[in-house]
């Protein structure tokens, strides 16, 4: 009966073992495929920013048609100020509600550890 519990323990952690190791590849695997994505979302990002310098400055060559260039280019730019100004305040009021402590995970700990210490309650 010994020998069979014993051969049953191994039994059970070899398989705890590979289903571990199973656990890691498929993590790194993701992983790999987490980090080309946010390349390309980088790439992406970079390639919208250049998109918008030459609108921006197509738009400060089509203005200077009908106005001085230093005029066409100071429109521009508060545009962008203004535009800038609003992400600001959008990204501030969201940054607002965002809690630093992970709440439900502080009130389960503490839960756990006075189940821990009076467990038969």
């Amino acid at each position: 009966m010994g020998e069979l519990l014993s051969a049953v323990t191994s039994d059970v952690q070899t398989l705890f073992r590979q289903e571990v190791e199973l656990a890691k590849t498929e993590v790194k695997q993701e992983a790999t495929k987490a980090g080309k994505a946010a390349g390309m979302y980088g790439g992406a990002g970079f390639a919208g920013y250049m998109v918008l310098l030459f609108l921006s400055l197509a738009a400060v060559l089509g203005l200077a048609n009908v106005m001085d260039g230093g005029w066409a280019a100071l429109i521009v730019t508060a545009v962008w100020a203004v535009v800038a100004a609003v992400l600001y305040a959008l990204g501030r009021a969201r940054m607002r509600t965002v809690a630093p402590k992970p709440e439900q995970t502080v009130e389960t700990l503490k839960e756990n550890a006075q189940w821990a210490r009076h467990p038969t309650r």
